[in-house]
């Protein structure tokens, strides 16, 4: 058994869709038999208050909510988090050095390099990016200006064809490997498909301004829903889509038949995030820009509970579908003509393709299979 210590980023914005990339992480490694801690830490001025829909520099709500997720699910560590002044939460100062000290292996999926005056005490540092593409951008151009990313003994992305091809998007003086995001299956039980026709997602539309590199601009969604904008108008599905972010386009998207949410309802909790899905046919949804600019093979930890609840997905083609079978239960798409035709085929046979979704979640995508082979890799 591994004494893990897994950084991320619950606690400073505990929305449903966050909160549940992470769990599956822990839960996955508890489940295989390890000892995890969340630790987590604030730079100032990145904690999001749910109540109020802002940003502060209070973890309070993240705490409560995180330590009530985590309890619920037999994670019952406590959470270890640093504010901004450097006040700890769930341990002293001492016993969380002592942690740091008496740890395996610290994976820092949160804000990379928070953790470093600790981490460097670790015999094992490795780094997982969830962000490829947009992530060694942002490194090259920090390094550009004298900012150089810290030492890891091993870095990772979930853009899976980034370390084979892609000589756009910058190395960054490391040589990465591949993990993609990790389902853990006993938290969701299959559910027969609906009665609904409805396709739905829970997006972001801009959450920050654009990213320029080597002369060249990357977005986000907002850049490529444009590609599918007229897709209800093509297809007898609802289309619906639960978004939050920047310059949302509201008379544009309801023109052309979409039925839109306020995404940061729809994942208030936990729980009606995972009603939300359950209730829906199946996923319809992009992928951010730069995701696709650079065919990088991201894959959407959403699309992961939408599968694993027997939920066919149709998403943007981002390279995923190299290394992900597509054609039954989860579909690739370019275009408004490749959506369209993989909806229609799912409104065809709704049984098939909901039991084909989670045979491809247990299959390729659950934290037994990736969690195991993660661990193997660095030696674990």
């Amino acid at each position: 058994m591994a004494l893990l210590l897994f950084g991320s980023y619950m606690v400073r914005y505990p929305l449903a869709g966050n909160l549940n990339c992470f769990l599956q992480w822990l839960y996955g490694f508890q489940a295989l038999g390890h000892d995890v801690y969340l630790v987590e830490t604030s730079t100032g001025w990145d904690c999001y208050e749910p109540d109020s829909n802002t940003m502060g520099n209070d973890p309070s709500a993240g705490l409560r909510i995180v330590s009530e997720l985590l309890q619920r699910f037999g994670l019952n560590r406590p959470i270890v988090f640093r504010d901004y002044q450097g006040a700890y939460y769930g341990m002293s100062e001492e016993s969380v050095a002592d942690l740091f000290r008496r740890a395996d292996c610290f994976i820092d999926c949160g804000n990379h390099g928070a953790w470093q005056d600790l981490a460097e005490i670790c015999p094992l540092r490795i780094l997982i990016d969830q962000e490829p593409g947009f992530n060694q951008m942002r490194i090259a151009n920090e390094a550009s200006e004298g900012t150089y990313l810290p030492h890891y003994h091993a870095h990772y992305t979930n853009g899976c064809l980034i370390p084979a091809r892609h000589p756009e998007v910058p190395s960054c003086g490391v040589s990465w490997k591949t993990v993609v995001n990790p389902i853990a299956l006993d938290l969701f039980q299959y559910a027969a498909p609906p009665a609904s026709r409805r396709f739905t997602t829970i997006m972001n539309w801009q959450a920050h301004k654009p990213l320029r590199y080597a002369g060249r601009e990357f977005g986000q969604k907002d850049v490529e829903f444009a590609r599918f904008m007229g897709l209800p108008q093509r297809v007898s599905a609802e289309m619906e889509v639960a978004v939050a972010g920047k310059r949302i386009p509201y008379d544009m998207l309801r023109s052309q038949g979409w039925t839109v949410r306020n995404a940061h309802e729809v994942s208030r909790t936990f729980d009606s995030y995972m009603q939300y899905v359950r209730e829906s046919l199946a996923e319809f949804s992009v992928a951010k820009n730069v995701f696709v600019a650079t065919r990088s093979g991201w894959f959407s930890d959403r699309s992961n509970c939408y599968l694993a609840q027997g939920r066919p997905v149709v998403l943007q083609d981002t390279g995923f579908s190299e290394y992900l079978p597509c054609g039954e239960g989860l579909f690739a798409v370019r275009d408004e003509e490749e959506a369209a035709a993989a909806i229609d085929c799912i409104l065809a046979n709704p049984g098939k393709h909901s039991r084909r979704a989670r045979e491809i979640a247990s299959e390729y995508l659950s934290t037994e299979v990736v969690l195991s082979r993660f661990l193997a890799e660095i030696g674990l």
